[in-house]
């Protein structure tokens, strides 16, 4: 067999078997590269292509293990020229692996237009599992886990963000988010303005890397805590589901967050979003937002 085909476990050399026409999505580790599975491994030593989001990532993977395989980029700013040439390559029978810089590929990643493009022309499509950031988040969490919410990145600006999260406030799943470090402190002190002080949220930092650190809390408090640190790392954030319970949404609680949606919207949007959020009824949203409004009791 050719030596194209190897790679390195434990300092032995083992040679993956030859694989068979299509896409294979790889996931690959996402922080610690011992997490790799067997399978990913005789993918990535066995394609005939190799698409990575960047090359200099995916080398070092590719180093650890042994295998001599020349990565080639697709990632958003060139899948228009990129994603014709794998297209081409599967149309010719070849066996194309397309790996993210980290964990599940078309996971916040944008992998999946060559995935549909790929299945549209009749390829087969190839999932080989492994390492995913939220599910890694959502089962250390203490968080349930029988509904869960992927919802990608939040908005970076603060107004979109509130109201993406005052959409989501009376979600009953469990919200899985990633988020920028430089913006933790802030989207902690929207989702206890918008999802109430006591919702609890999780922060999980750097998954499986040296300094992994995964912190649950009510929002209010973590609020503070992050405010008060400088952060780095990569981030997933969790928000527990919305309690179906009216009396949650009882008082000063609720006081603070129709306040929050008043210094972001009008009355008459205020009430229709905290409707949605807490299942109370929008003419007594409205009424009381309009007592906050005019200087009513607080």
């Amino acid at each position: 067999m050719s030596a194209a085909r190897t790679f390195l476990v434990g300092g032995h050399v083992l040679t993956a078997p030859p694989l068979e026409p299509g896409l294979h999505i790889v996931s690959t580790p996402i922080g610690n590269l011992g997490d790799v599975t067997i399978r990913a491994l005789e993918t990535l030593a066995a394609c005939d292509m190799l698409a990575c989001e960047d090359t200099r990532i995916t080398r070092r993977l590719l180093e650890r293990y042994g295998i001599s395989r020349k990565p080639v980029a697709y990632h958003e700013h060139n899948a228009r020229e990129a994603g014709p040439r794998l297209l081409a390559a599967l149309a010719e029978g070849k066996a194309v692996a397309l790996v993210s810089d980290a964990g599940t590929p078309l996971v916040s990643d944008p992998g999946y237009r060559l995935v549909s493009e790929a299945r549209l022309a009749g390829h087969r499509v190839i999932p080989v599992p492994g390492a995913s950031a939220p599910l890694a988040a959502l089962a250390a969490s203490g968080l349930p886990s029988d509904d869960f919410r992927f919802i990608g990145f939040l908005p970076a600006k603060e107004k979109a963000r509130r109201d993406r999260l005052a959409e989501l406030a009376g979600s009953p799943s469990t919200l899985i988010a990633f988020e920028s470090p430089n913006r933790l402190a802030a989207t902690l002190a929207a989702i206890a303005g918008t999802c109430g002080p006591d919702r609890t949220v999780c922060v999980a930092r750097e998954l499986t890397k040296r300094f992994e650190t995964i912190t649950a809390g009510n929002a209010k408090e973590l609020s503070d805590q992050f405010g008060s640190e400088t952060i780095k790392g990569e981030i997933v954030l969790l928000i527990a589901p919305a309690e179906n319970d009216g009396e949650m949404w009882a008082g000063e609680r609720l006081d603070t967050l129709l306040r929050d949606l008043l210094s972001a919207m009008p009355v008459s949007k205020a009430a229709r979003e905290a409707a949605d959020a807490t299942g109370l009824p929008k003419t007594d949203l409205y009424r009381r937002l309009l007592e906050l409004k005019e200087g009513g009791r607080e």
